[in-house]
């Protein structure tokens, strides 16, 4: 056989990631700012993370795992020693 016969498929597959959200209201996409309001599906407090509906993994540090393999940093709020106060 020469290599033409074996040629396969070579159109290019988009990745996609498939909605796990089945609330009548749908949860904010895994793409949205306010990505964290979505509705936990599996939460493993004492491994510290939890899967939303919407793909991400988000970890009790407040770092988050994306569906697409993208990571986000911690962002846990100063605490009140860092906040100042106007006089």
């Amino acid at each position: 056989m020469d290599a033409m016969s074996r040629r396969t498929d070579a159109t290019p597959r988009r990745k996609t990631t498939p909605t796990m959200c089945k609330h009548q209201q749908p949860c904010p996409s895994a793409d949205s700012a306010d990505r964290e309001a979505a509705q936990p599906v599996a939460h493993f407090p004492e491994q510290g993370w939890s899967l939303l509906c919407n793909g991400v993994l988000l970890f009790e540090d407040t770092g988050e795992l994306l569906p697409d393999g993208q990571i986000i940093a911690p962002h846990r709020p100063l605490g009140t020693h860092h906040v100042a106060t106007a006089a």
